[in-house]
Order: C-alpha cells, then sequence, then structure tokens
C-alpha cells in the first residue's frame, strides 16, 4: 500500500497583528523525517519538499487541505514542508 507522511514545521508562536508567526526550522522537519524513516518499517519511494499557501491559517486544514487560498486583496503566507512517499508492509 502506497501512503504519505507529511513533515511540516511546527507553529511556534501565532502571527498577530503586525507580527509574523515563528515556525520551527526546515531543518527541524528534516530531522523528524529522518527519525520516523529510521523507526518506521518502511520502504521509501520518493521524498520532497512541498510549499503551498496558508497552510496555518485558520479557514484551511493544513497540507492535506485540497483548496489553499490565496488572493491579491489578502497577504498570502507560504510554507515549506517535506512530504515522504512509502509503502508500508
Amino acid at each position: 500500500m502506497i501512503a504519505f507522511k507529511d513533515f511540516v514545521p511546527k507553529m511556534i508562536t501565532e502571527p498577530r497583528l503586525f507580527k509574523a508567526g515563528v515556525y520551527e526550522s526546515f531543518d527541524d522537519a528534516l530531522n523528524a523525517a529522518n527519525d520516523w524513516i529510521d523507526e518506521s518499517a518502511i520502504t521509501v519511494i520518493n521524498v520532497e519538499t512541498v510549499v503551498l499557501p496558508n497552510i496555518w491559517s485558520r479557514f484551511e486544514e493544513g497540507p492535506t487541505d485540497v483548496a489553499l487560498g490565496t488572493s491579491g486583496e489578502m497577504p498570502s503566507h507560504w510554507h515549506q514542508f517535506i512530504r515522504c512517499w512509502y509503502r508500508s508492509g
């Protein structure tokens, strides 16, 4: 069975008016992915960097949301994370 697991840098502090949010580093996400691969009984098929807008917005559902919004009227924040495609079992 083919599956995927996302490793998204965690939000440390939420964005506020006139203040950007603070997130873990991309290296933190990479380390989490490497640890999970080492600990899991999987066969890695592919590892990719994914860049999506607004995954932390309260109106979105994170990296697996099928419709992430952007608009010229509102600020858009793009986030990168690691997606690991694997075969389990």
